[in-house]
């Protein structure tokens, strides 16, 4: 049996001001065909499908018709679970059309699917809370599922029981998916386990989250490490952290497959992807990386020259850039044309102003002076050099210009 693992899409997210609504559009159409062309069994999408709560029109549109094109008309089971970011009613909202596609959403934790089949395609036959198990029928085995969405303190409290703080989330999960596993999971099945949590190794690394990302975890009582999942789990379908990585082992791989793109600048250079697991009942996990190409490439690049910087973007064009300017003076304005007229994908310009370090004086200040010539002085004081006539109309139009009364 032959599984896509994807998370993290985070439908309708930009960079900064720079919508990717386009790039998540050539991506996603790029996961469908690594489905197709894999032929796998069955998808799922480990929790972020959108960026906010209340995401753009656009962006729900295009997750409808994506989950649509990889179930393959009902005979591939798409499961698609809530992550931290996304709203647990809105995932489950859809439910009712959904399954008739052969896609099953799941909002909360402890969610119960109700049992269904669809056309010349799979069939869900036992169900129970936190669980599915699917029959396909090119295999006379099934698909068990243990299915955990993001879970924050109140959702704990309410569907798994978290009594009080003191209480470790990290034991919680582990008696509650081991129960599951002890009810559900035989020798007779393939056997994975999806979550949306920030999991670590006990007694590994410490995981960056991404940048930007809404952090899950709050001081040490909220950790969840990988030996919480249980020991009939053959594979362990994450989704929060956008790097590629397995935190379990080559027995029993836990792993987040990466984001699709990079949606930070912190995450430029990184391999971005999707995984392909391969299982059978009672034998050992196979997976690998699939990478993706479509999208801008993110770059973070520094430059001492204008004309060198303004070259390196008309060289690349399909990139977004985090662009750092080091320079003796500010930049003119006629600089800041060049560049941006060189490139649409420019997210940030840092300028860093070199100078040497000026030696501290007691001169007196003459307070009687024109406040252009003190901001003339305090310039040279600061930076070692006069203010560019730029800088010098701009403070002119602050003085000049009159606050108009309240009403």
């Amino acid at each position: 049996m032959k599984i896509l693992h994807t998370s993290d899409w985070h439908l309708g997210k930009r960079l900064d001001y720079f919508s990717r609504l386009e790039e998540q559009r050539a991506v996603l159409a790029e996961i469908c065909e690594i489905a197709d062309a894999e032929r796998v069994d069955a998808v799922i999408v480990a929790g972020d499908l959108f960026d906010t709560f209340n995401p753009p029109v656009e962006a729900v549109e295009l997750l409808y018709k994506t989950l649509r094109r990889l179930s393959h008309e009902g005979r591939r089971p798409v499961i698609a679970i809530a992550g931290n970011h996304d709203s647990a009613d809105r995932i489950d909202a859809p439910d009712a059309l959904a399954r008739e596609c052969g896609i099953i959403f799941i909002g909360y934790p402890q969610a119960t699917i109700r049992p269904f089949r669809t056309n010349n395609g799979f069939s869900i036959n036992i169900a129970t809370a936190g669980f599915l198990e699917i029959s396909l029928p090119q295999y006379n085995y099934p698909l068990r599922i243990i299915h955990t969405p993001f879970a924050n303190e109140l959702r704990l409290k309410q569907f798994l029981g978290l009594d009080d703080k003191g209480q470790q989330l990290n034991e919680l999960l582990r008696k509650h998916w081991l129960a599951i596993g002890n009810m559900h999971c035989d020798n007779h099945g393939v056997n994975l386990l999806t979550t949306h949590l920030y999991m670590l190794q006990r007694g590994g690394e410490i995981l960056e989250e991404p940048d930007g990302e809404k952090p899950i975890k709050v001081g040490h009582a909220d950790l969840v490490y990988a030996d919480a999942i249980p020991p009939q789990i053959q594979y362990a379908a994450l989704g929060h952290l956008h790097r590629f990585q397995n935190i379990g082992d080559q027995q029993r791989p836990v792993v987040y497959p990466s984001s699709p793109l990079a949606y930070s600048f912190l995450e430029a250079g990184q391999a971005k992807g999707v995984v392909i697991v391969e299982l059978a009942p009672t034998q050992l996990a196979q997976y690998r990386f699939a990478h993706l190409s479509s999208g801008r490439k993110l770059h973070r690049k520094r430059f001492e020259d204008i004309d060198a910087a303004v070259l390196w973007l008309h060289e690349n064009p399909e990139t977004l850039v985090e662009l750092t300017l080091i320079s003796d003076t500010f930049l003119s304005s006629a600089d800041m044309k060049r560049i941006h007229e060189a490139h649409d994908g420019i997210i940030h310009i840092i300028p860093i102003v070199q100078h040497a370090a000026s030696s501290p004086t007691h001169t007196p200040v003459n307070l009687d002076q024109d406040i252009d010539v003190l901001f003339k002085d305090y310039f040279q004081h600061r930076l070692g050099q006069e203010p560019n006539p730029e800088l010098m109309d701009l403070l002119n139009e602050v003085i000049n210009c009159e606050t108009r009364p309240e009403d």
